[in-house]
């Protein structure tokens, strides 16, 4: 079943993560929100993906993201409202980690959101 919702995505582009103690304070944080994330990992870039219901929660998690003061931090997408095919890239509640920016892709494909994607992260420009 192929069903499209409303959630409030955002996109953050770090120079590498690599972290373990980063990335814990980072989970931890979004399960406070109740936010779904995918990270890359293991090198750089390091990527960052956050959907939510909340808008406030999803820019609190940015802001807390960004205090963790990761080199290079850039919201490269800040918190809006997007639409997600079949539920979004994640599971519901989880924490996901990819080890490589082609699977990362994919999964943002597979979620309908492959050019917001591409143009977050300079690899397209917008019209």
């Amino acid at each position: 079943m192929n069903r499209t919702a409303n959630i409030y995505t955002t996109l953050i582009r770090t120079h590498h993560i690599t972290s373990r103690k980063k990335l814990a304070r980072v989970k931890k944080a979004a399960a406070s929100y109740n936010l779904q994330v995918l990270i890359r990992s293991g090198g750089a870039p390091g990527i960052m993906y956050a959907e939510g219901s909340d808008e406030a929660a999803v820019g609190s998690w940015v802001n807390f993201v960004q205090n963790l003061r990761y080199k290079d931090f850039n919201c490269v997408r800040k918190p809006a409202a997007n639409q997600i095919r079949g539920g979004g890239p994640i599971k519901v509640g989880a924490f996901e980690e990819v080890t490589s920016v082609a699977e990362f892709g994919e999964r943002m494909e597979q979620s309908g959101l492959g050019g917001w994607w591409r143009i977050g992260m300079g690899y397209e420009v917008s019209n």
